[in-house]
C-alpha cells in the first residue's frame, strides 16, 4: 500500500487527520537501524556545484556541526534517525542511521516530529514531539540522552518529557538557545487545552532535562501572513557576524503555499525572557515563489560552510501549488547560502529553483 504522507504535522479538520493517521499507522514501516529511509537522490555534482533537492523528502530539517562533521535529522514519524557527513552537498549519499525506535503504545508512541540535537554538559540531547496516536492533542516534547562524543553511534537513552508544569499543553518543534552561560528552551505550543492557534513560547532551562519557572509568550499569529493558519511554529535561532540574535521561525499552515519564515529580534543586552525585548518584523523574510516552483517553504535551520565563512539556511518546501501536497511527503530538503543586510538581519533571499545550480558551501 503506497503510503499518501510521511508525517501528518499539524490540524487541518478533524476527519482528514483521522484518515491520514490510520494510513500513515498502516504504511509507514522502519527501515531498521542501518537502513537510510529515503532513495539517494544524486544531485548532480559537478566539481564545485549542486543542485537541490538535498532529500526527496526531509520535513522539518535540522543541521548541527561538531569539529568537521555535520550531523543532520528530520521527521520521520515513526523513529528517530541522523545522517552523517562532511560535505552537506552531498547528504543523499551519508550514512543514515536509526537512533531511537518508539514503544508501540504510549505517551511517546506515535507522530515523531521535528528532532533537535545539541551537545550541553558534556552530553548530546535531542529534543522531538511525539504523541500518544489517538489525537494530535497529546503531542508533547520528549528527550534522548547519549554521552557519547559522536551522537550517531553510542547509545540514546529515553529520558522522558521536557515541560512547564504550569501550562502543560501541546507543545511541539523544541529549540536550544544558549546566551551568557544560560540555556533556555523554546517552542511551539498551545494558549490552553481549547485554542488551536500556535504561539511561540521560552522558559529558562534548569538543566538539559528540565525547565523552570513559567512559559513566556514570545509571539502569537497578528500578522495577515500567520493567522491564514494561525501558526507560529518552528523556532529557529541564528546570530549575525557581530553576535547578535535573531529567532526565525515557520508562520501559517504548513498545508498550505503561504507557509513562510518570520523574523524576532532580540535587542542588544536583552532579556530573551523579556518579551518587550524582541522586535517582531511586520513581513515575512522568506516566502514562497511561484516563478521558482518553489511553495510552503520553512520549518529551518541553519549552519556554516566548512571553512566559517558562509551561512547556509536549510528548509523544507514542497515543488507544487497546494492540491494536496501540504503537509505531506513532497516536501523535499533544501538548502542556499544566505546573506546579512546592513541593519545586521539575515537577508534569505529567494528560495531557488529545483534546476539552479550552486556553488557547494565554502571549504567542501
Amino acid at each position: 500500500m503506497k503510503n499518501i504522507v510521511t508525517v501528518i504535522k499539524k490540524r487541518i479538520y478533524p476527519a482528514i487527520f483521522l484518515l491520514l493517521i490510520i494510513s500513515n499507522q498502516a504504511c509507514n514501516k522502519s527501515a531498521g537501524s542501518g537502513g537510510n529511509p529515503y532513495p539517494p537522490v544524486n544531485p548532480p555534482v559537478s566539481g564545485k556545484t549542486f543542485q537541490n533537492p538535498l532529500l526527496l523528502t526531509g520535513p522539518d530539517p535540522f543541521v548541527t556541526k561538531s569539529g568537521s562533521t555535520y550531523y543532520y535529522t528530520n521527521t520521520l514519524g515513526d523513529r528517530v534517525g541522523i545522517w552523517k557527513t562532511m560535505a552537506m552537498s552531498m547528504l543523499s549519499k551519508a550514512p543514515y542511521l536509526t537512533v531511537f525506535s518508539p514503544p508501540s503504545t504510549g505517551p511517546n508512541s506515535h507522530n515523531l516530529w521535528a528532532p533537535e540535537f545539541y551537545f550541553i554538559n558534556n552530553k548530546w540531547f535531542l529534543y522531538y514531539t511525539a504523541g500518544d496516536g489517538i489525537t494530535l492533542n497529546t503531542q508533547r516534547t520528549f528527550v534522548l540522552e547519549n554521552d557519547n562524543a559522536d551522537p550517531s553511534v553510542g547509545t540514546w537513552t529515553d529520558k522522558g518529557r521536557i515541560f512547564n508544569s504550569s501550562a502543560d499543553f501541546w507543545a511541539i518543534d523544541g529549540t536550544v538557545l544558549e546566551l551568557n552561560n544560560i540555556d533556555y528552551f523554546i517552542w511551539s505550543g498551545h494558549p490552553d487545552n481549547v485554542s488551536s492557534t500556535q504561539n511561540i513560547y521560552i522558559s529558562k532551562m534548569k538543566d538539559p532535562l528540565t525547565l523552570e519557572g513559567n512559559r513566556v509568550l514570545l509571539s502569537t499569529p497578528q500578522f495577515s501572513w500567520e493567522t491564514n493558519g494561525n501558526v507560529n511554529e518552528g523556532p529557529e535561532i541564528v546570530r549575525n557576524p557581530q553576535g547578535k540574535i535573531f529567532l526565525v521561525f515557520s508562520a501559517d499552515g504548513c498545508w498550505t503555499d503561504e507557509y513562510g519564515l518570520g523574523l524576532l529580534s532580540l535587542k542588544d543586552n536583552g532579556d530573551p525572557l523579556n518579551p518587550a525585548d524582541w522586535t517582531k518584523s511586520a513581513t515575512p523574510v522568506f516566502m514562497k515563489s511561484v516563478s521558482n516552483n518553489v511553495y510552503g517553504p520553512g520549518h529551518n535551520s541553519f549552519f556554516k560552510s566548512p571553512d566559517g565563512t558562509e551561512d547556509w539556511i536549510i528548509y523544507h518546501a514542497n515543488p507544487m501549488p497546494e492540491n494536496g501536497q501540504g503537509c505531506g511527503s513532497t516536501r523535499s530538503t533544501r538548502m542556499q547560502k544566505f546573506t546579512w543586510n546592513a541593519d545586521g538581519t539575515p537577508n534569505f533571499g529567494v528560495p531557488v529553483s529545483l534546476n539552479t545550480t550552486l556553488n557547494i558551501p565554502s571549504g567542501e
